[in-house]
């Protein structure tokens, strides 16, 4: 059995395209960024942690499966992007990706049945057309961009905003799944 440490259903959804039974677990970190930590240490360091605390969750409830854990966050020319937490910060998030190109770093983390943890990151560069203020605020008093990291979805409406992408469109979505099919791989999981 997998447990997925993540509420977010864009990942549901691509573990269910490639056929991987699983069970999700609801887990609460602190996703602040330290002082000194860049985006990839970041956002590898939150999925490991949400991987750790999903996997001391089934511990309590004596079991020893699978569990995966991601996390995607934004990277514009050093500047961490993460979730806004109003439509303010989602406007003020899409004007500085107008017109820019930025990174879109995935980090996943799976802890296999001995407790071992294996981790990835899958990097991707998205570049923004330019946007005029009146499609930001539209886009903004949508019911997209407040859980998104950068304020948007590629899978959206927001697909528009995107001149070009470089790397996989399903990491930039939350599941990078030829990385997740590796490390499944790894574990010696294979679908029934």
């Amino acid at each position: 059995m997998i447990y997925l440490a993540s509420s977010s259903p864009r990942r549901a959804e691509l573990l269910r395209q490639i056929g991987v039974k699983f069970d999700i677990l609801r887990l609460d970190i602190d996703e602040s960024a330290g002082k000194t930590e860049s985006a990839e240490q970041l956002v590898l360091r939150l999925s490991r942690e949400k991987a750790i605390q999903g996997r001391e969750l089934l511990t309590s409830m004596k079991s020893d499966d699978l569990v995966l854990a991601a996390d995607t966050l934004i990277n514009l020319q050093g500047q961490i992007l993460g979730k806004p937490a109003s439509i303010n910060q989602c406007c003020t998030m899409l004007r500085q990706l107008s017109g820019q190109t930025h990174q879109v770093l995935t980090a996943l983390a799976l802890i296999n049945q001995q407790g071992r943890l294996t981790q990835s990151c899958s990097v991707n560069e998205i570049r923004f057309r330019n946007l005029d203020e009146q499609e930001i605020q539209l886009y903004c008093q949508s019911d997209e961009p407040l859980d998104k990291a950068g304020a948007y979805a590629i899978q959206g409406k927001a697909a528009i905003f995107i001149e070009h992408l470089s790397g996989s469109y399903s990491a930039v979505m939350g599941l990078p799944l030829f990385e997740t099919a590796q490390l499944l791989a790894q574990a010696e999981y294979y679908n029934n």
